[in-house]
C-alpha cells in the first residue's frame, strides 16, 4: 500500500515516482530529503488524502497515486539530472512538459587556420582560438550563405588542399589562396570584416538584393524568390528591441510566463549587447501555480546548455528568482567546468531585456492561441479518455511485398505541423505485419533518449497491435497513449472508398465506429494516411534497389533459388554483399560463394 511505501522512504536526497492503478506514471520529482518531501503532498488523518495546500493538478495527481518508487542519489544536483531525464523520457502525465529540446546549430571558425573560413556546428569543436556565434533558432544556414556571397573567402573546405584556381576565382567569389594570390595578412582583414557582418546580418542584405535583381532579369524567377525568402529570413533573424545596451556584452536572458490556461518559457541570446536569436516554448497548463513556473525554468535553462556544445557566455538572468536556481547552476558548472551565475536583475538593462522577454512571452501565447486549434485536440483527449492532450503525434506504417523489402517508417506531427526532420524509416529482417510492428516499435522505444516520445502513437492496425504497442511501452516506462486504427472490412477486404472510409478505432478503453463526416475520426486517418504514403514512398525506392542488385547476382550466373535463401536469412541484399563468404557457402554452396566474391572484388553490388 501507498502509506507502506510512504513509510521506507530515507532521510537522503533522491528521485520520487508516482504510478496509478494501471501502473502508469503520474509525476516525477526530487527532493534534497525524500522523506520530507514526499510527506509534504499528503494529510494522514484520519485517512491517507492529498494535503490542503497543493495545487489542483498536483491534488488530482494524489488522488490517483497507488503506487510510489524512489530513488535515492549522492546529492539534490544528482536528482533535479535524474528527474530532467526521468520527465524528457517517460513523459509523465502531471508533469509540465516544455516542447523538445534541440541543439541548435553555430557558427564557428577556426582562426588556427592559415585561411580559415567560417562553418556550421552543433557541437564543440576541439582546439584553442576559435570563435563561436550563435545559437542560431533559424537561418543558420541561409546566413553563412550569404556571408559567402558577401566576402571573397575561401568557399570551400576542399579548396585550401587543392593547387589550383577552381571555378569560385573565376566567379570573383575567391582570391585563389591556393595559388598565393593573397597574403595572409589580407586575407585576416576579409575575416575581420566578414566577423562584423555576421554580427549584424543586416549588413548582408544588399548584395542578396542585388543578386535577386540580376535573376529577375534573367527571367529566373525561381531563383529570385529563393533570394528574397533568404533576404526576409535575415531581416527576421535580429530581434527589434526597446532597449540597446550599448556594451559589448553576452548573455542569456530567460522569461516564463502563464496565461489563458497556456505556459511559455522564452530565451533571448544577447551577443555584443544585440539580442541575436529569440526560443519561446510553449505547452498546455491548466491553473498553473508557481511549482509549474519553477519547473519551466529550470527546464529552459538545463535544455539550453547541453554536453557538448558550444558556451557563448556562462551569465545567465531571469525575470524571476526559481527554486533550485542554484542546483541548476551546480549542474552546469559540472557539465562545462566554468562557473555559471544565475541572477534575477532588479533594476537596469538587464531588468528591462528581462521584461522584454516576459512581454515575448505573453504575446507569443495569444498568438499561439489565435493560430492553433486545440480545441479539436482537447475533444479527442476528453472523447478517448487519453492521458495527454496530443500535440505530439507520431503514427506507424510497415510495407513488404510478400516478405520481401520489409520496412517501416514513423510520421511526426507537432503542434498542428509535420515536423519531416523527425520523420524515420528502417528496413525490416520480420516477415509478418505483426513481428515487423514489434520491431519498429521497438527500434523507436529505445530512441526515447534521442528523440523524446510523443503524446500519442497511432498504429496502422487492430486490437492487436494496440496491445503490442501498449506491451512494448509499458516495457520502456514511457507514458504514451496509444490508439490503433483499422480500415473497415467488407467481405473480409479492406474497404478504403474515398469519403466512405468507416475506419475504426481501438484504445485501451475499448472501440469506436465515428461517422465519416466526424473530425475526430478524420484526425486520425490524417496521421495514418501520412504514415502510409510515406512508408510506401520508401519501400517503392528499396524494391527498385533491390531489383537492380537481384539483376547483379543473375548477372553473375547466381540461380533464383539461391537468392532467394540468401534474401530468406540475412534479410536484404546490402546484407548480403557485406557477409561472411564462408557463412555464404553453407547456406547454399561453394559456387554461389564464388561468385559473390567476384562480385566484391569487382565493386559490384
Amino acid at each position: 500500500m501507498l502509506i507502506d511505501e510512504i513509510r521506507t522512504l530515507p532521510n537522503e536526497p533522491g528521485v520520487y515516482q508516482y504510478f496509478d492503478a494501471q501502473n502508469r506514471l503520474l509525476y516525477v520529482g526530487k527532493a534534497k530529503i525524500l522523506k520530507n518531501r514526499v510527506k509534504s503532498y499528503f494529510k494522514f488523518t484520519p485517512s491517507l488524502a492529498p494535503a490542503e495546500k497543493l495545487s489542483p493538478r498536483i491534488s488530482k495527481m494524489i488522488s490517483e497515486a497507488v503506487h510510489l518508487e524512489y530513488i535515492v542519489t549522492p546529492s539534490e544536483a544528482d536528482a533535479l539530472i535524474l528527474e530532467n531525464s526521468f520527465i524528457k523520457q517517460l513523459k509523465p502525465k502531471y508533469n509540465i512538459l516544455l516542447r523538445d529540446d534541440k541543439t541548435y546549430p553555430y557558427i564557428f571558425i577556426n582562426l588556427n587556420d592559415e585561411f580559415p573560413r567560417f562553418e556550421i556546428t552543433r557541437k564543440v569543436v576541439k582546439g584553442s582560438n576559435i570563435r563561436y556565434f550563435g545559437p542560431y533558432f533559424s537561418g543558420a544556414g541561409e546566413l553563412l550563405e550569404a556571408l559567402y556571397l558577401n566576402f571573397n573567402l575561401v568557399q570551400k573546405k576542399s579548396c585550401v588542399k587543392g593547387k589550383k584556381a577552381c571555378l569560385f576565382h573565376q566567379l570573383k567569389r575567391c582570391y585563389a589562396p591556393c595559388e598565393g594570390k593573397i597574403s595572409k595578412e589580407s586575407y585576416a582583414k576579409i575575416v575581420a570584416d566578414a566577423t562584423a557582418a555576421l554580427q549584424n546580418p543586416n549588413l548582408l542584405i544588399a548584395r542578396l538584393e542585388e543578386l535577386m535583381l540580376n535573376y529577375a532579369k534573367a527571367e529566373d524567377y525561381e531563383q529570385a524568390a529563393a533570394t528574397r525568402d533568404k533576404m526576409q529570413t535575415l531581416k527576421n533573424m535580429q530581434t527589434k528591441v526597446e532597449v540597446d545596451l550599448a556594451k559589448l556584452e553576452d548573455f542569456e536572458a530567460y522569461s516564463v510566463a502563464c496565461v489563458h490556461d497556456m505556459i511559455c518559457a522564452v530565451r533571448f541570446s544577447v551577443q555584443s549587447g544585440k539580442i541575436t536569436g529569440v526560443k519561446t516554448d510553449i505547452t498546455q497548463a491548466k491553473n498553473a501555480q508557481k511549482d509549474e513556473i519553477n519547473e519551466a525554468y529550470k527546464q529552459a535553462i538545463l535544455k539550453s546548455f547541453i554536453a557538448g556544445q558550444p558556451i557563448i557566455s556562462t551569465k545567465i538572468y531571469v525575470n524571476e528568482s526559481f527554486e533550485d536556481s542554484e542546483l541548476v547552476e551546480e549542474i552546469l558548472n559540472e557539465r562545462f567546468g566554468r562557473k555559471f551565475s544565475i541572477t534575477c536583475p532588479k533594476i537596469g538593462d538587464k531588468r528591462k531585456i528581462c521584461e522584454i522577454a516576459t512581454k515575448n512571452a505573453e504575446v507569443s501565447i495569444e498568438k499561439y492561441l489565435k493560430t492553433h486549434d486545440n480545441e479539436l485536440l482537447n475533444e479527442i483527449k476528453e472523447y478517448f479518455n487519453l492521458a495527454h492532450t496530443p500535440y505530439v503525434v507520431e503514427a506507424y506504417d510497415n510495407s513488404h511485398l510478400f516478405g520481401e523489402a520489409s520496412v517501416g517508417a514513423m510520421v511526426r506531427y507537432e503542434h498542428g505541423e509535420w515536423a519531416k526532420q523527425n520523420y524515420r524509416h528502417m528496413h525490416l529482417s520480420s516477415k509478418n505485419d505483426y513481428d515487423q510492428m514489434r520491431e519498429s516499435l521497438t527500434a523507436r522505444a529505445l530512441r526515447f533518449d534521442k528523440l523524446s516520445p510523443p503524446d500519442l502513437w497511432v498504429i496502422d492496425g487492430g486490437e492487436a497491435l494496440l496491445s503490442l504497442a501498449c506491451e512494448i511501452l509499458a516495457s520502456s516506462g514511457a507514458n504514451v497513449d496509444v490508439i490503433a486504427i483499422s480500415k473497415e472490412k467488407i467481405d473480409a477486404k479492406a474497404h478504403r472508398a474515398k469519403g466512405e472510409a468507416k475506419d475504426k478505432i481501438y484504445t485501451k478503453n475499448g472501440s469506436f465506429s465515428l461517422s465519416t463526416s466526424d473530425k475526430k475520426l478524420q484526425f486520425f486517418q490524417k496521421m495514418r494516411d501520412e504514415s502510409h504514403r510515406f512508408v510506401i514512398s520508401f519501400h517503392r525506392k528499396t524494391r527498385q534497389k533491390n531489383d537492380m542488385q537481384r539483376s547483379v547476382l543473375r548477372q553473375a550466373g547466381v540461380s533464383e533459388g539461391s537468392i532467394a535463401k540468401l534474401i530468406s536469412f540475412y534479410g536484404s541484399f546490402d546484407k548480403i554483399s557485406e557477409a561472411n563468404l564462408d557463412e555464404v557457402a553453407k547456406i547454399t554452396n561453394k559456387s554461389v560463394a564464388a561468385k559473390l566474391l567476384t562480385l566484391k572484388e569487382g565493386n559490384l553490388k
